[in-house]
């Protein structure tokens, strides 16, 4: 896809597309383990998770992420990641909706529509990519092991033939 390295954790990200959490009184054990790394207190995957994949990603590779790593909205805070002006390929893309929020992961743009393309946990329940436009979100936040992306992580890839679901992020 590139002449440059891999991100860690969207490495890590891309490992994962497909999972899905398990409606009802079972779980999925991969969101489970996820939630036991980053010490959470509950042990399901009806909670919303679509930060707990996000900090599993950065936690993988070695990068910091918010002490409220459970709360999308958590990941504006500066304490932990430098606010970008537009996207770059690896930031986390935060969106606020109705009763919170939503993070993920920017990696391309797609041909067609010119949306952003994003990798994240629990869009539709699941690890999928999904389409947004820029202006859905609130914040592009990088973190990294340098507190701004490189210069060529702004020209985002563009991607045709994206499979994405149309997006629930409850």
């Amino acid at each position: 896809m590139s002449q440059f390295p891999e991100l860690g954790w969207i490495a890590e990200a891309r490992k994962h597309i497909g999972l899905r959490e398990i409606k009802g009184p079972k779980h999925n054990l991969t969101i489970v383990g996820w939630l036991k790394a980053l010490k959470a207190w509950w042990t399901d995957d009806e909670t919303p998770w679509c930060g707990t994949f996000v900090s599993h990603c950065l936690q993988t590779a070695g990068v910091k992420y918010p002490k409220n790593w459970f709360r999308a909205l958590a990941y504006i805070d500066i304490a932990y990641g430098t606010k970008l002006k537009k996207p770059a390929y690896g930031c986390v893309a935060v969106k606020t909706r109705q009763g919170g929020g939503h993070v993920c992961f920017v990696v391309g743009r797609d041909q067609r529509t010119g949306k952003l393309v994003c990798l994240g946990g629990n869009q539709s329940d699941m690890v999928c990519f999904a389409l947004y436009a820029e202006s859905d979100f609130e914040a592009f936040m990088w973190y990294g092991q340098t507190s701004q992306p490189a210069q060529h992580r702004y020209d985002l890839p563009v991607l045709s033939g994206v499979t994405a679901v149309k997006v629930s992020e409850a």
